[in-house]
Parts: C-alpha cells; sequence; structure tokens
C-alpha cells in the first residue's frame, strides 16, 4: 500500500520515492505519495517526477482499485522503470490553494450548520451544498462570520477516532452522501481551534493550511438552488 507522505507533513513540496510498479493505463505507483488523490471534492495534485537527467510533468494524481495512489502523466513519455528511485516535486502554489480553500469550506459548515450533502474544491474556488430549503436570506452576515473565523487564526490539527467511537459519535460526520472511509480500524479528524476554543471536528482524508489566519479573505459567491432541499453555496478566495 502506497504510504501517504503528504499526510505526515501537507507542505511538504519534495521527496523521494521508489517506483513499484505502473497501471495499465500508464500511472505511476510509488511507495510512498507526495500527492494527495482526487478524493473527497478535492483534486489530485500536479507537479513533477525527476530521476537522473530526466523530468516527467505529472498531471494528477487518482486512487487505483487496490487502494494505491497512482501518478497520472500529463503526456505520453517514458516512464521511469520499477525500482527507480525517483525525487517527488509538487505544485506547491497549486495544492497550497486547495488547501486554502479547503480549510475554509470546513469554517462554511460550522457558519451554516446544516447536513452537508456535496462539495468540491479548486485553486479560486469552493463549494458546499446543504440541505437547505431556502436560500440564507442575509449572505453579508455569513461572509462577516466567516472571515470573522479565519481572522481569530486558529490552530488546524489532526486526530485519530476509532471505528467504534466514531460509531458512537455520529454528529461528526457532517456529510450526508459521502461517508469516512471506515473498517481500517480508525478514521482521521481534523479539528479547528483547541479545547474551549474548538469550533469544528470532523472526519477528513484532505490537506488543510495550519491555522485558519492563512485562508486568506473569502467572499460568499452565489447561493444555487439545486433541487427541492439542496442549496449550493460558493465561497471564492480573495488573493
Amino acid at each position: 500500500m502506497t504510504e501517504l507522505l503528504f499526510r505526515n507533513d501537507a507542505y511538504d513540496t519534495r521527496a523521494e520515492a521508489t517506483v513499484v510498479a505502473h497501471t495499465p493505463e500508464g500511472g505511476i505507483v510509488l511507495d510512498g505519495s507526495l500527492f494527495y488523490a482526487t478524493g473527497g471534492g478535492q483534486p489530485g495534485d500536479s507537479g513533477h517526477l525527476e530521476w537522473g537527467e530526466n523530468s516527467l510533468k505529472i498531471a494528477t494524481a487518482v486512487k487505483t482499485l487496490d487502494g494505491d495512489i497512482a501518478l497520472v502523466p500529463a503526456e505520453a513519455a517514458r516512464l521511469p522503470d520499477v525500482g527507480t528511485q525517483v525525487t517527488q516535486v509538487l505544485d506547491w502554489d497549486r495544492r497550497h490553494r486547495h488547501m486554502r480553500v479547503h480549510t475554509a469550506l470546513h469554517l462554511l459548515s460550522v457558519v451554516i450548520p446544516l447536513p452537508v450533502t456535496g462539495g468540491s474544491i479548486s485553486t479560486e474556488k469552493g463549494r458546499l451544498d446543504f440541505d437547505m430549503p431556502e436560500a440564507p436570506s442575509d449572505k453579508e452576515t455569513l461572509e462577516a462570520q466567516l472571515n470573522e473565523l479565519i481572522d481569530r487564526d486558529l490552530e488546524v490539527h489532526e486526530s485519530w477516532i476509532t471505528d467504534a467511537e466514531l460509531a458512537a459519535k455520529p454528529e461528526l460526520v457532517k456529510t450526508m452522501s459521502v461517508k469516512p472511509p471506515m473498517g481500517a480500524g480508525q478514521v482521521r479528524l481534523i479539528g479547528i481551534g483547541r479545547d474551549t476554543d474548538q469550533i469544528d471536528l470532523q472526519p477528513c482524508g484532505g490537506t488543510h493550511v495550519a491555522r485558519t489566519g492563512e485562508i486568506g479573505r473569502v467572499r460568499i459567491g452565489k447561493v444555487e438552488k439545486k433541487g427541492k432541499q439542496n442549496r449550493r453555496v460558493n465561497i471564492h478566495l480573495e488573493d
């Protein structure tokens, strides 16, 4: 199974690894991946691999049927042979913007405390779909509350909970359509704030900034009707 290096430190931009397999589709499987694989509404990371005098641009990363991570080349090219040691180099600006948007969406689920039915992340904006029959009446107030939480510069941290503990605390799961992966014995939690300042705690496998102040100012964009009970709330990074 691919070691998830991005879990060890989301701020690492370079890492060594060894090629352990090629997928039938032309992907590259490493023994440890610095690249986050598409999932949970967050796109896979991009960047490039280096080995010897060679360099290969990576467009994205995806999960394989076996649970590994495959790096997808941006174009057809010679792949590093199995057994080759390579250096992974992230497109850091793109990853960091995903981290900022992703963490901001966690905060959005705090200022709109309703069940989440979907979501997505990009470098410029993100959105959450809520089980919300009526659109919020005051976007300006929601935006002010969201930016107030960002300005508190709260610590973002991870912890782990057992499958059994999560089953006993279903209120931690905010998403209705996507359940956190269970069966491995433990589930990763992302908390925002510590002790009496903790404002959020929920299962999540994505990458996040270390403190909310790193998100920067955000703007709430369109609120779209997506079915009888669903409203889509868009947020945008301001820089």
